[in-house]
């Protein structure tokens, strides 16, 4: 259905996504290609006589790591972006990312320096996870609440394609820097590239930003100062408690799309289907691509059919796509490309689920809202999931489908969380302010 009062995108409003989406994209690239290199960095990190299989599993576990430190830094900035402002946060974020990637790329490896190497490898990946979990929920208050009546999903699908085109930055790095250079080479140095990018990457990003103007609803509740939480969290605690639980479980949702498309397959096309690393980063960019333009488009979706029928359309696409790959990789069909295109286009409930999201918590609170309850659940799941998926692949090569049904099955079950068409809708909540 569509809606009557739906506002056409301004030049203005392109203007604010487009940066938005970008200085995002940046950042995510800093985050995950940490994920690309798993392989390599696994063999310069840990004991030359550690088994192949443990360290890479150690290496995916500090990757991990930077999950587990999203809550922290998410509740913190949040706080300072309900009570002083969604932009100020958006430099901090980028910053905090930056600096940690570049030190990365600088540091020296086990052979250098033995144990203290994985030891600062983990800290500097603590540093980044903080500054990712103040970057998302911050992004999607911003867009929403610049977004025109009716059409905050296209935007946040947008917002979402923006930066999931993180990871394919990574990928194409990745896929690129594969065929430029030999294995030998990537372990002498050919590693350092990717992430000595990611400093010029985010002094970009931190300048992208600073055209970017402060959200009107936040503008209004400064004015009203009676409606500003002076601790955002614990108004949440204790007003939202309702809302805390179907927001964790859609963040699983989400982030098992994620997991699954982007961090964990590529690596099992090289450990476990035997490609070569440049064909499963270029396959893993065809995949990134897709999903890119299905957040786009589920975003659309979104605003045409609604919150609840768009959550039940993508929780039951997700299994389907993913299905559809693993069944190419594991019959041989020869159409992986094909495949992984589907399997893209299929994860759409990546831009489904902010739009739902942001409309869970009042202005006053959304960030926090947000930010606790998606990176407590996400720092979880995406920490655990894929050294668990990893780790039972030897078991069935079908798990990741598996894994992908049972969270279908909790997206369903959210479905009376989402919006229905008869609720005031947070345009409505938007605009009384403005």
């Amino acid at each position: 259905m569509t809606d009557s009062r739906s506002t056409p995108l301004t030049r203005a409003d392109y203007q604010t996504l487009g940066l938005a989406a970008l200085g995002g994209a940046l950042e995510i690239y800093d985050f995950i290609i940490f994920a690309f290199f798993a392989t390599t960095l696994s063999k310069l990190f840990f004991p030359p006589d550690m088994p192949e299989w443990l360290r890479l599993l150690q290496t995916f576990g500090i990757f991990a790591t930077g999950y587990l430190a999203r809550p922290l830094g998410g509740i913190l900035m949040a706080h300072f972006a309900d009570r002083l402002g969604r932009k100020r946060v958006f430099s901090l974020t980028i910053l905090m990312m930056a600096g940690p990637c570049l030190l990365i790329g600088l540091m020296p490896t086990y052979a250098d320096i033995g144990i203290l190497a994985p030891l600062l490898l983990l800290s500097l990946r603590i540093l980044q996870g903080a500054a990712v979990g103040g970057e998302v929920p911050s992004a999607w208050s911003f867009v929403a609440e610049h977004a025109p009546r009716g059409r905050r999903g296209y935007a946040l699908g947008v917002l979402q394609a923006g930066l999931t085109f993180g990871y394919l930055l990574g990928a194409l790095t990745a896929t690129l820097l594969a065929r430029v250079f030999t294995p030998q080479e990537m372990l002498d140095y050919g590693w350092r590239i990717p992430f000595l990018l990611g400093g010029p990457f985010g002094l970009l990003g931190v300048w992208l930003r600073r055209w970017l103007s402060e959200t009107p609803v936040f503008l209004a509740m400064r004015e009203r100062q009676d409606e500003r939480a002076a601790y955002p969290l614990l108004n949440v605690l204790r007003r939202h408690k309702h809302t805390l639980l179907p927001a964790a479980a859609l963040t699983c949702v989400l982030t098992s799309a994620v997991v699954v498309l982007v961090v964990v397959t590529p690596t099992l096309l090289q450990q476990r289907f035997g490609m070569h690393a440049d064909r499963a980063f270029a396959l893993s960019s065809v995949g990134i691509v897709f999903l890119n333009i299905g957040c786009v488009i589920a975003g659309h979706v979104c605003d045409r059919i609604g919150q609840r029928r768009s959550l039940i359309l993508y929780s039951l696409l997700l299994p389907v796509g993913i299905a559809a790959l693993y069944a190419d990789l594991i019959a041989g069909w020869g159409w992986p490309g094909l495949a992984y295109a589907f399997a893209g286009l299929c994860c759409g409930i990546v831009g489904v689920v902010p739009s739902i999201m942001v409309a869970m918590f009042p202005a006053e609170v959304r960030v926090s809202g947000i930010s606790f309850t998606y990176n407590v659940a996400y720092s979880a799941w995406a920490s655990v999931t894929p050294l668990l998926l990893i780790a039972a692949m030897p078991w069935s090569p079908w798990i990741c489908v598996l894994y992908c049904a049972l969270m279908a099955l909790a997206g369903l079950l959210c479905v009376r969380a989402a919006q229905s068409p008869q609720e005031p809708s947070l345009d409505d909540a938007l605009y009384q302010h403005g």
